[in-house]
Formats: C-alpha cells, sequence, structure tokens
C-alpha cells in the first residue's frame, strides 16, 4: 500500500488517483480538508492525520502495510513565518522518521521549481547547480530546505530519496483564485460571465495539468528502478497566454478575451522545466495539451466549485 500524505489536495488528489489507475492501493492523509473528490470516491483509504503528530503518523503502520510514501502535505504561510516552517520541518521529519522505522522502498517528497531561480538559463533542468538566491516566496525557501533534510535524511537507510521539484500545476481542485498561478482565476472570471483581465498574449512559461503530474509522480513513485534522486515533474513544454485564451475561446465562441501584445518584460524567453529525466526513466509524456487541459478543467467546473 502506498501512503500519499496531503492525498486530499490538488497534487496529492491526482498522485493518488493516478497510483490507482495502475493498479495499487492508497491511504491518503488528510488533516484540514474532509470532502473526497468525486474521482477518489470509494477508491481510497482515507486517514485524518495532523503530520506535526509523531505518534500519530507512526501508527498508521499498525493499521496499513505500507511499502512507499508520497509526502505532499504542507499548509500557507501565514504572518509568522517561524510558525509555517516549524509546522512544515515537523511533517516532513515524522514522515521520514515514518519512512526509515517502517523500512519503506522508496520516499517521495514535494519540492518546486522555485529553487531554480537565480539560473538565466532556459529551460531548467537537474543537472542545473542551484543558486543563491533571494527568494520570492516562504514555500519556494521551503521547499530548497527539503532537498538536503531528505537525502541526508535517509542516507544509509535503504529508503530511495525521489525529490519531486514541481512545476507549476493547475486543474482540478485547484484554488480558482490561485495567488501562485493566474491562469484558474482567468478562466474562473470567463466562467462567471465577466471579461478577464488582460493578459499579454505571449508571456507564459512552466504548466503542467493535474492529471499529467499526478500520473508523472505515481510514475516515479512505482517504477521498478530510477537512475536518479532528482526529477523535474511537469509537461516539459512552455506555454503562452495566448494558447489559453484560444483554448477558451474554442470553448465559448461569444467570449471576448482581449489580449495585449508581446511580452509585459520585453524580448525574451520564460523559464520551464525539462523533463527529459523523468521521461527517460518512466516513459512519461503529458497527456493533455493546453486545448484539451482547458476543455477538461472548464468540464469538471460545471459540477464542482473548484
Amino acid at each position: 500500500m502506498i501512503l500519499v500524505t496531503g492525498g486530499l489536495g490538488m497534487i496529492g488528489a491526482h498522485t493518488a488517483r493516478a497510483l490507482v489507475d495502475l493498479g495499487h492501493e492508497v491511504v491518503v492523509t488528510t488533516h484540514r480538508r474532509t470532502e473526497v473528490p468525486s474521482f477518489l470516491a470509494g477508491r481510497v483509504t482515507v486517514e485524518p492525520l495532523d503530520v506535526t503528530d509523531r505518534d500519530a503518523f507512526l501508527a498508521l503502520a499498525d493499521r496499513h502495510d505500507i511499502s512507499d510514501i508520497v509526502h505532499l502535505a504542507g499548509t500557507i504561510p501565514d504572518e509568522d513565518p517561524v510558525a509555517f516552517f516549524r509546522t512544515d520541518t515537523t511533517g516532513l521529519l515524522n514522515a521520514l522518521d515514518a519512512a526509515r522505522a517502517w523500512g519503506v522502498r522508496r520516499f517521495a517528497v514535494a519540492s518546486s521549481l522555485g529553487v531554480y531561480i537565480g539560473r538565466t538559463e532556459t529551460p531548467w533542468h537537474e543537472e542545473l547547480a542551484l543558486p543563491t538566491a533571494e527568494l520570492p516566496h516562504l514555500i519556494i525557501a521551503f521547499k530548497k530546505a527539503v532537498e538536503p533534510l531528505t537525502t541526508h535524511s535517509l542516507q544509509g537507510s535503504g529508503v530511495q530519496p525521489v525529490v519531486l521539484r514541481i512545476g507549476t500545476i493547475w486543474g482540478p481542485l485547484v484554488d480558482p483564485e490561485s495567488p501562485f498561478f493566474h491562469i484558474p482565476s482567468y478562466i474562473s472570471a470567463a466562467l462567471r460571465g465577466e471579461q478577464p483581465r488582460p493578459l499579454h498574449a505571449d508571456d507564459g512559461g512552466d504548466c503542467c495539468y493535474a492529471p499529467d503530474a499526478g500520473r508523472a509522480i505515481a510514475l516515479l513513485t512505482t517504477a521498478q528502478t530510477l537512475r536518479h534522486d532528482t526529477y523535474n515533474v511537469s509537461s516539459g513544454r512552455p506555454f503562452t497566454n495566448r494558447e489559453f485564451a484560444d483554448a477558451l475561446q474554442a470553448i465559448a465562441p461569444d467570449l471576448r478575451l482581449d489580449l495585449l501584445p508581446g511580452r509585459q518584460a520585453g524580448p525574451g524567453d520564460d523559464p520551464y522545466l525539462d523533463i527529459t529525466r523523468l521521461t527517460h526513466d518512466t516513459g512519461f509524456t503529458p497527456a493533455f495539451d493546453t486545448a484539451k487541459a482547458v476543455a477538461d478543467y472548464v468540464a469538471w467546473r460545471a459540477d464542482n466549485p473548484r
């Protein structure tokens, strides 16, 4: 059985779904969310768990025979950065304790494309040295710390670490007004019949639809062998705002979607993640291009608030 912490969040739920689709039994933990998405209902075991409670975490093994862990649980910072770092670090260390105590095969953990901030190359690939740079958000700072904490904690344990440098993910269960990616709010405005704020047509960058991201993580968790400990998780190609506007317009021709010309910052390229390593080791290729993702998401939102 595979454990997915934070398994009712956007990325966690799609990872759990993909694992079940691959034929695995899955237990997901949840702390604040209680609603199980329709695509997981009756397909996974749900365990309420505060991952900062070490004893409760370790007690999961009394009820389940856990072979692998995908640690995706996390919180959103408020005005107290120390409290945020304490909470998420405690959850990570408890998950690592469990991995070592249970002798699991593989421990996959969420990092972020934000660890590459400061590199000017495009695309970003795993062999780039991570620069010392000012980071724009506490979550990215924590994710950058996750990587050495995980790999050093598992040295000599027999547990293989899999660091997931996850790209810009969106899709079913995303916050419709996400502050981290502008496309969900853009589509949500259009679904309400409102005029979305104008975007520059050629701006864009990294992007991956949530079902694809979940499948990539599932493949990395279950692959017979992996040659590396660190993998980019995304679609492997950049998007532009024009692609999203065109996809929406194809679904609703009456929409008026004004785009500003060119790029807001002038000529140049937006960074995105290279997934050559992921594809080579798992065979992963995205199932959703922009048009297919937008159509799927619009259909999902017809019956779901997020």
